[in-house]
């Protein structure tokens, strides 16, 4: 890496996620306090980290905000990430400004971990407008920093880096109450591995502000000589922006956050129709896990489009009338839009449905303007006025599919659906509208090309008839709540979906040992242009293998095949078990509401939620119910402090209880809870990124002892909370008062660190898999370590890996081979 750095200044007006080391030592005690430092933000076994930090040297004596790293009282105003991708070559320009709220002045060292892997061609840093040289530190060096830091600090955050080689610089004077701009820029070479290329831009340091960021962004733009299929931030929940096939914008932008996560990207480059990709991870001898991305990018297989029947189903009962007919007049601009984004070789037809079904044309018709104007004055005229004839509505649209003949059988046929009630007319009995619109369906022949997308409005929907009409057809459903915006989500969801590229998505792997089991979903959905699947599982066996994607286009079908291997050993992609974690549980759950409870079903959701770290209001009471029902000790116990804070516990077994009731009580299947369950199941099965896993529900707000009521959440990530610093009840507060230790919701007391899962009660962090090598009556010796002794850092240099782990605090119960080590302060 030394040989590669051709050139350095510096600049700061842009840095990186980073901290400052501050203080009034010698130079040399803050270059020790550097390099620990940089160690801590470099991580043993974590992706690249480019952001930079300052830490204070003799910090300020008046106490920092509660729950903060007394080690880093400045404060990150803003965070800005420009990132210029063009094939392999990425220039990052990172803007930051740190701001000093003490009253006196303070000196530091600014620290800046460099990515690991990765050859640094050009770095530039500007502190205040003024060109600043760097130090280059090994990882040896920066690692002796660290641990200098920890054993002066009392603090062991800084071990999580351990590791990385880094740049320090010294920052002085930093005034009181003034601000300090930094600005980095830096290019690298990007590693691109069995056709993925990978960009990652470290956030995760930007928890040491003493204060939430008020602004946080990424911008990465890039540009490719070859198309760009695969895109995909397993991190982030981002938004990308494709500009034709060779070029992309990925953006993220929060406010008032402490980021905790690094930020990544993955992409791939190939001129074949549909590029397939395969990630894995595998730790150890049992089955490893792997992620499937398929994408065909901007172009469609032979520049073709596959041409498809829609036929929109739209309620128009009296309750549309609610709320002075707005819902009704979202519905009809949502419909509208649909039909000006048709397709040339499309066919359409429209079925309004109140008391009775009225088709439009009563049959499929061209997408031409002619029929179009007839559609456009057809919705504009609809009143909302009558019952809900549901079963008349869903057997009328598939009539009208069974009177396609000759090739028109294999066009995709998509139905729209769209209802703010329940059946009152006709059939009422979900089974049996179920079963009649199956049997229209077969009637047209093609079964599998069917999809019907459901689009609950409101909560007086009955989910269960919703969510199996749409996974009975490989298709989804949504629901749109009184305070959303129908026309919003339905075009934007049209927009996905409007040009398919290929249809009844198959997937197959061979070759070898290799057996793959538990994927998800289960059923893949079609692919459109510009989108991708995302498909997670386990596997057996190593080694080489093949993919093979194969479905239709047109009526032909179409195979791609891609050679990939299934590795022996990676931790490289630690985020895929616990996606695919997430999904199965989503979809064990769904099993729960849908089609009834069983020991079984309850003891794997159990399972993989605690092996994981996967808390919400489902999972946090099956895994209290389950270790009180094997009298699991008390110190080995998960979530001690959510069991005895009885409203938050009372509230998330009220949560699970309300989904596994929806299968016996049939009056359940509607309602706000109802639909609260179908949409936070179907997020479960739909995550694609770890961001969206770290929102904890309502019921999950931490409430200090004695306290009826919910406390405000610190904005941010899943970090632990210092004993006796609790929000007050009622404060109202924001969570910016308390720091980023200070946990204001279970699910931040729970942390996946280094492919394990760990639990915090207290000051204590517990490994979950004392509990499982209990649980599998595997003998642990028990061995107290004193935290900040000899003793201490020489377990650290025996087992190099357990530097993330022993930098969750000062309390940590882990173990290694064969023992527990109990880390006491």
């Amino acid at each position: 890496m030394l040989n590669c750095l051709t050139a350095f200044d510096f600049r700061v007006s842009q840095p990186r996620a980073g901290f400052i080391l501050v203080g009034r030592r010698r130079v040399v005690a803050a270059c020790r306090f550097l390099t620990v430092l940089l160690i801590a933000i470099m991580g043993i076994a974590m992706p690249a980290r480019g952001d930079g930090f300052i830490v204070i040297h003799n910090p300020p004596a008046r106490p920092v905000t509660p729950g903060h790293f007394t080690f880093a009282p400045l404060e990150v105003t803003y965070h800005r990430v420009n990132v210029e991708i063009s094939d392999s070559v990425a220039t990052t320009t990172v803007e930051q400004e740190f701001y000093n709220p003490n009253p006196q002045r303070l000196e530091g060292t600014y620290l800046f971990p460099l990515p690991d892997g990765t050859h640094i061609d050009k770095f530039s840093m500007d502190v205040n407008g003024k060109m600043m040289e760097a130090e280059l530190l090994d990882a040896g060096k920066a690692r002796q920093i660290y641990e200098d830091i920890v054993r002066q600090a009392r603090d062991p955050a800084l071990l999580e880096y351990a590791g990385r080689s880094a740049f320090k610089v010294r920052i002085f004077p930093i005034e009181p109450h003034s601000r300090k701009p930094v600005k980095i820029t830096y290019t690298q070479l990007l590693k691109t591995d069995t056709g993925l290329t990978e960009y990652v831009y470290p956030l995760n340091t930007e928890k040491f502000s003493s204060k939430p960021l008020s602004q946080v962004s990424v911008k990465v733009s890039l540009k490719c000589s070859e198309p760009i299929k695969s895109l995909y931030c397993p991190s982030h929940d981002v938004e990308i922006k494709r500009d034709g096939d060779k070029a992309a914008v990925v953006g993220w932008e929060r406010a008032n956050v402490r980021p905790d996560t690094d930020f990544k990207v993955i992409y791939s480059r190939t001129d074949k129709p549909v590029s397939v990709d395969l990630l894995t991870y595998r730790n150890g001898p049992d089955d490893g896990y792997f992620l499937l991305l398929a994408a065909p990018g901007m172009t469609a297989p032979k520049g073709e489009i596959q041409k498809k029947d829609v036929c929109f189903v739209l309620d128009t009962s009296g309750s549309m009338s609610e709320n002075n007919g707005k819902k009704m007049e979202q519905a009809k601009k949502a419909l509208s839009f649909c039909l000006q984004n048709l397709n040339e070789g499309d066919r359409f037809e429209i079925v309004r449905f109140s008391t009775e079904a009225e088709p439009l044309f009563n049959e499929l018709r061209a997408a031409d303007k002619a029929n179009l104007e007839t559609a456009q004055k057809f919705v504009a005229s609809l009143r909302p006025i009558g019952g809900t004839a549901i079963n008349d509505a869903l057997t009328k649209a598939m009539e009208l599919k069974s009177k396609r003949g000759g090739d028109d059988k294999e066009r995709p046929y998509v139905v729209i659906f769209l209802t703010d009630g329940q059946p009152t007319i006709g059939e009422t009995n979900e089974d049996n509208i179920l079963a009649a619109m199956n049997k229209a369906q077969e009637k047209g022949g093609a079964a599998g090309s069917t999809r019907v997308f459901s689009f609950g409005i409101g909560t007086d929907v009955n989910t269960h008839l919703l969510d199996r009409i749409a996974s009975g057809t490989r298709a989804f459903s949504q629901y749109v709540l009184p305070d959303e915006n129908l026309e919003v989500k339905l075009s934007n969801f049209y927009t996905k979906i409007k040009e398919p590229v290929l249809a009844n998505v198959e997937v197959t792997f061979t070759g070898g040992d290799i057996k793959t089991t538990q994927l998800y979903p289960n059923a893949l959905p079609d692919l459109f242009k510009g989108e991708q699947v995302i498909l997670f599982g386990r596997y057996s066996g190593k080694g080489a293998a093949a993919v093979k994607i194969s479905g239709t286009l047109n009526g032909q079908k179409q195979t791609f095949v891609q050679d990939v291997t299934f590795a022996e050993k990676e931790t490289k992609n630690a985020f895929i078990p616990a996606l695919w974690a997430t999904r199965r549980i989503g979809f064990l759950l769904d099993e729960i509401r849908l089609r009834g409870e069983s020991r079984e079903l309850r003891d794997e959701v159990t399972r993989l939620a605690r092996e994981h770290g996967i808390v919400t209001p489902y999972t946090a009471f099956l895994i209290l119910e389950d270790e009180s029902r094997r009298n699991v000790p008390l110190a080995m116990q998960t979530l001690r402090e959510l069991r005895a804070d009885a409203p938050a516990a009372s509230s998330a077994a009220g949560r699970y209880e309300s989904a596994r009731d929806e299968f016996s009580d049939r009056r359940s299947r509607a309602g706000e809870k109802a639909v609260a369950n179908a949409k936070d199941v179907d997020a479960l099965k739909q995550q694609w990124n770890l961001e969206q896993g770290q929102r904890g529900g309502e019921e999950l707000r931490k409430r200090p002892a004695g306290a009826p009521g919910p406390v405000a959440t610190t904005p941010g990530g899943r970090q632990p909370q210092e004993p006796g610093q609790a929000a007050a009840a009622g404060s109202g507060g924001t969570g910016n008062e308390y720091g980023y230790r200070q946990a204001q919701n279970y699910t931040q007391q729970a942390r996946v660190v280094n492919g394990r899962a760990f639990y915090q009660n207290g000051k204590t962090w517990t490994d979950a898999t004392a509990q499982e090598a209990v649980a599998k009556n595997k003998a642990l010796r028990q061995q107290e370590v004193k935290f900040n002794t000899d003793a201490y850092f020489a377990l650290l240099k025996e087992y190099p890996e357990s530097a993330q782990w022993l930098s969750l605090g000062e309390e940590v119960d882990v173990v290694l081979g064969d023992t527990l080590y109990q880390i006491r302060g």
